[in-house]
């Protein structure tokens, strides 16, 4: 976000001669806690005093980015949606926020569920398994993607054995009891529509006591995420995840991180003498050291400088950039081929809301733009855990989904799919559907 904002502030085409400021707020993944940002969002509680008439302070935020899980994008939806306060999500996939008549200020740079459901069902069916298992988060996100899911696949005549639910903070015995559920059942399919959060909590539980193979049918939440590829038991695993991209120049805006930058922000000092294993500041424990400076964060491994699976990391540049352009269109002019920008223009969030139906832009090589539902076209990547021949497991892409193609032309397999039996098993298939 920060990355896309600056780049943003630099450029002579978008917003010239206007700067955007920022709050960026951790909600934790609690409603709680979204909810109070919320509020203070709407209210335009700012620690900094205004003076003079270098910026067009107005109280209340102009839009807002987020939120990642469903359950507290409705949360602040539900705050920010009667002040017109456009709210862009990057991760909320819930199909309920379609809904304009209950969020009209929503829109979201990442597919809803629905097509996602409608699209594992498909995937279910055409290789030929018709008798199943579900597991689901209870959340939002979770009893509304199965619930679609669900449908789709009585539509497409699959049978389901059994559909559990359970989220992070229920008590261990009822992990325990899914976990029972599916190391007993005689499906040998398992469809988890579940956050990830919840899915490593899960997965932790059956790889105490390892079940029969299962074959596992991911979410996007879950199937493309790197940390997971250490529960082998799910080798094999297939699912929908949103689209890998590249962002010029993000690797090394990541890589320009020095120790007094780290110092400046909670979080980053955090990751840093996470990463290091030393203290950044003055003083240390008796079993510390302090970091020396010596630190090179380009000679270091870790998601922090991995650039090679950015997928949800490009909803959020896209959301900001949607932004953006909403807020050019209701201040800048174009005129004689040159672009005048008022910014001592006091705009109204409703201005950006107007303009944010009407966004249609492309950057890096992706489209930008919303339905009237606040909804992006729905674009999806097959994605395979494979194993390699060091045994370990990757990400591989086998397959893509697009929801703007004629029916028979929207799924499309293009490469060899690993299946969970015996390991090995290989398919190669042309499928298109």
């Amino acid at each position: 976000m920060i990355f896309a904002i600056e780049e943003i502030n630099n450029s002579t085409e978008l917003l010239p001669g206007i700067k955007l400021g920022y709050q960026i707020h951790d909600s934790c993944a609690s409603v709680p806690v979204a909810v109070h940002v919320a509020f203070q969002l709407s209210n335009g509680l700012d620690p900094v005093f205004y003076t003079g008439d270098n910026c067009s302070q107005s109280g209340m935020v102009k839009a807002v980015v987020g939120e990642s899980g469903s359950t507290p994008t409705i949360s602040i939806s539900r705050i920010i949606g009667p002040f017109n306060i456009p709210q862009v999500s990057h991760f909320a996939t819930c199909a309920c926020l379609s809904d304009k008549q209950q969020y009209p200020s929503f829109f979201r740079t990442i597919p809803s569920d629905q097509f996602q459901a409608d699209a594992l069902a498909k995937l279910v069916k055409h290789f030929g398994w018709t008798w199943i298992g579900a597991v689901r988060s209870d959340s939002d996100y979770g009893n509304n993607g199965m619930a679609s899911f669900l449908d789709a696949a009585h539509r497409e005549g699959i049978c389901v054995e059994y559909s559990e639910s359970f989220y992070r903070t229920h008590p261990r015995s009822r992990i325990q009891r899914v976990a029972d559920v599916i190391r007993r059942s005689t499906a040998l399919v398992v469809v988890a529509f579940v956050a990830l959060g919840d899915i490593r909590i899960l997965l932790e539980e059956l790889s105490l006591e390892p079940s029969p193979p299962r074959q596992w049918i991911g979410s996007e939440a879950w199937v493309t995420d790197t940390k997971l590829l250490r529960f082998s038991f799910c080798a094999g695993a297939i699912g929908f995840g949103i689209e890998r991209s590249v962002i010029p120049g993000l690797r090394d805006f990541l890589l320009d991180l020095s120790p007094s930058k780290a110092a400046a922000s909670p979080v980053l000092t955090e990751f840093w003498e996470d990463a290091f294993n030393c203290r950044l500041g003055k003083s240390a424990a008796k079993d510390e050291r302090l970091c020396d400076g010596t630190e090179d964060i380009k000679t270091l491994q870790s998601p922090y400088t991995d650039t090679s699976q950015l997928r949800i990391t490009n909803m959020v540049y896209k959301a900001v950039y949607a932004i953006a352009h909403a807020i050019h269109k209701a201040v800048c002019q174009e005129t004689n081929s040159t672009t005048q920008c008022d910014k001592f223009t006091r705009i109204e969030s409703k201005e950006v809301l107007t303009q944010l139906k009407k966004v249609n832009f492309s950057r890096n090589g992706y489209d930008v733009s919303f339905d009237a539902n606040g909804d992006p076209v729905a674009r999806y990547e097959l994605v395979n855990w494979q194993k390699s021949e060091s045994g370990s497991i990757k990400l591989v892409t086998v397959g893509h989904y697009d929801a703007s193609l004629p029916v028979g032309q929207k799924f499309k397999v293009n490469r060899n799919i690993t299946w969970v039996d015996g390991g090995t098993q290989v398919r190669s298939t042309k499928a298109k559907m």
